[in-house]
């Protein structure tokens, strides 16, 4: 049931997105997607394991965007490195989730965090997980000797805007920063 399952992620973020898990009921999001709760449960086994599910589908997100600005057009690879650091910035302020998933801080208003109590099927990846794989899709679509590292870089920096934001402005002082030290002729030695 695949439509069924999508609706009931669909509808699982809306309710979240509109008070905290806790008070998320599954009667609701079963009527929000217009299937029956026992279908919900046959889905997901209960509210932890669709919790788990959308916590999975926010990471797929996460790094569907991640591809998406990778592979965009671009004056250098410079730029792509400081669209990856915005995309970062922009999607950890929208979701929750995303937010998390990058920070690993978990709060009493989410699903719980992956590797907590007993985790059936493919668990979310962690913080570390997460940049490691940002860092090999950008090293793979650069094809730079020091992309990897390049990235890196890009997603430190965002990473640390997301957990201590300055103001808007500040967005654009740390893309302009990321597009100096991205170019290959700095961060290779070649000043």
């Amino acid at each position: 049931m695949p439509a069924a399952r999508e609706s009931l992620l669909e509808a699982a973020g809306a309710a979240l997105s509109a008070r905290p898990w806790p008070s998320v009921r599954m009667v609701d999001v079963a009527a929000a997607a217009g299937v029956s709760r026992q279908t919900l449960y046959n889905e997901f086994g209960g509210k932890a394991g669709l919790g788990r599910a959308l916590v999975r589908r926010e990471a797929d997100w996460y790094l569907d965007g991640v591809d998406r600005v990778l592979r965009a057009p671009a004056a250098g690879s410079g730029d792509r490195l400081a669209s990856l650091a915005e995309w970062t910035v922009r999607a950890a302020a929208a979701r929750p989730l995303v937010r998390a998933l990058l920070t690993g801080h978990w709060d009493g208003n989410l699903p719980a965090p992956p590797g907590r109590g007993a985790r059936p099927g493919v668990p979310a990846p962690g913080p570390g997980e997460l940049a490691g794989a940002v860092r090999g899709r950008a090293a793979e679509v650069l094809a730079a000797p020091d992309a990897a590292h390049r990235c890196e870089l890009a997603v430190r920096l965002a990473l640390s805007f997301v957990v201590a934001p300055a103001r808007e402005s500040g967005l654009g002082e740390l893309l302009g920063l990321l597009r100096l030290l991205s170019e290959p002729s700095r961060t290779a030695g070649g000043r």
